[in-house]
């Protein structure tokens, strides 16, 4: 007898209550004879998370496309990076630098911070220099970044609908300025599942840059939504315990604590088979995940086997919390199979001191960006491994009289490469200021459109009826940008 088949054929039935208490006791019964003949029978189904038949297959069987890409690398530049002092020379703009903006890049826009301001034109701060095989124009102060520009698409005419940070970031991860969706790590997870045996299938990395406003970020940002929270992102923490309380308390085994893991999944899985409740197996696949995890992540996180060539490409230590650091551990989650791997780097929201901000940035990032895509490509990873390296928004080419620049969302940069992009191209432009996408604009949702096709996802395929809608990580927009595509 098979004890879960047995409640829920009786949930399904009309029951007297005479019928409810007899059927009721012989359940009971059943339960304790199947504890004494088989205790496997009621351990929890995940309590073996390593095997294929207990992972999450993936709601899209089959791909909708030949996937070009396994699992993505999404570096999030958290406070929003100037494309003028990065990826977008404007010659025009130095020219004009300190001439009043002209009202006809800026009448009846939104435009944060700035409003009913003295608007002047503030030139880029640093020169720019030609790189690659044809040329591609960026700042001087990203020669690493410059090495590998052929393996690079770098788009210009990047927009957003958001121009405040926390809104702007929702848009960014989920496709709404609302939250409470499912970010874009959740959706994939949840459309392709995840080749990790012991780890999460969508992990975030964070890190701590200098010379510009600390602004936050929240779990909010690559949370589940209405999807099962077993698919939401881990944080795993550059200092310190990867994860709080991962370890097992003082005398206690790692066999007594299979033992503690297995019966409460035993009884999560007996209340499950009476309220059909996703987020039960959800409880029940996360403890299991967890457990494995004590193992995992120790190894996952001990550099000591990496070559001291390796964390001198990525300018890195063991353990100091790093972009540079963050950019390796990305490397080594993508080996183990983790699908979606998240990093933020923040400070840079520059309202004052851009030229020094933008300085400090390169430093942290420069060599780390170039080292991740050159280790992939050496270990044959990079051709099934997207890369995207984008901001929440961009920043203003006018100023307030300072020497900063504001939020702006009209026309940004960000570049993509690995996963069957197409490199070496620049796609899109701005005007000649900086100001608006004037050449092939994208959106937000085109970005994700695409990602979601490179994976082998049709993006308007993949979605979640709730509150009566069928809801999906590009809302009712989006369009795959083919000319980005190998």
């Amino acid at each position: 007898m098979n004890p879960s088949e047995e409640f829920r054929q009786f949930r399904g039935q009309q029951q007297t209550r005479r019928a409810f208490l007899g059927r009721a006791s012989q359940g009971v019964g059943a339960l304790a004879l199947a504890a004494l003949l088989d205790p496997a029978c009621l351990r929890a189904a995940g309590s073996t998370a390593g095997s294929a038949s207990d992972r999450w297959p993936g709601a899209v069987r089959p791909l909708h496309y030949p996937p070009r890409a396994k699992r993505v690398i999404w570096m999030s530049m958290a406070g929003g990076p100037s494309h003028l002092e990065t990826f977008d020379p404007k010659p025009k703009l130095a020219e004009m630098h300190g001439q009043p903006m002209p009202e006809s890049f800026t009448k009846g826009k939104q435009i944060a911070q700035l409003q009913g301001q003295k608007l002047m034109c503030y030139g880029p701060q640093w020169k720019f220099r030609r790189f690659g095989k044809a040329g591609t124009e960026i700042c001087e102060l990203f020669p690493h970044i410059g090495s590998v520009i052929d393996e690079l698409c770098l788009v210009r005419s990047m927009t957003t609908e958001a121009i405040n940070h926390d809104p702007a970031h929702m848009f960014m991860n989920t496709g709404s300025q609302i939250a409470g969706r499912p970010s874009m790590g959740a959706w994939t997870v949840y459309g392709l599942g995840s080749d990790a045996a012991d780890l999460p299938g969508f992990v975030v990395l964070t890190s701590l840059g200098r010379g510009g406003q600390n602004q936050p970020i929240a779990a909010r940002q690559w949370a589940s939504g209405f999807l099962p929270s077993r698919f939401q992102g881990v944080h795993l923490r550059g200092k310190g315990d990867p994860v709080l309380y991962l370890g097992s308390p003082p005398g206690v085994t790692r066999g007594r604590q299979r033992d503690v893991v297995d019966a409460v999944n035993s009884l999560n899985a007996r209340h499950d088979a009476v309220v059909d409740d996703p987020e039960i197996a959800t409880r029940i696949a996360q403890y299991e995940l967890a457990f494995q995890m004590q193992a995992s992540v120790p190894d996952l996180t001990d550099l000591s086997a990496e070559p001291a060539s390796i964390l001198e490409s990525y300018g890195c230590k063991p353990g100091d919390g790093s972009f540079a650091s963050n950019c390796l551990l990305a490397r080594r989650l993508a080996e183990r199979g983790v699908r979606f791997i998240q990093m933020y780097h923040k400070d840079w929201d520059h309202h004052g001191g851009v030229k020094q901000g933008i300085e400090f940035k390169a430093q942290e990032i420069d060599r780390a960006c170039m080292a991740l895509i050159t280790d992939l490509k050496q270990r044959g990873m990079l051709d099934d491994t997207l890369i995207v390296w984008a901001g929440e928004f961009g920043r203003t080419p006018m100023s307030q009289g300072g020497d900063g620049r504001d939020h702006h969302n009209a026309g940004f940069s960000v570049w993509m490469c690995g996963g069957g992009i197409r490199g070496g191209q620049v796609f899109g432009s701005t005007d000649e200021l900086g100001y608006a996408a004037v050449d092939n604009p994208v959106d937000v949702h085109d970005l994700h459109a695409t990602m979601q096709r490179l994976l082998g996802i049709e993006h308007t395929r993949l979605s979640v009826k709730f509150q009566g809608l069928d809801l999906r990580l590009t809302g009712i927009a989006g369009n795959v940008i083919r000319e980005l595509i190998a």
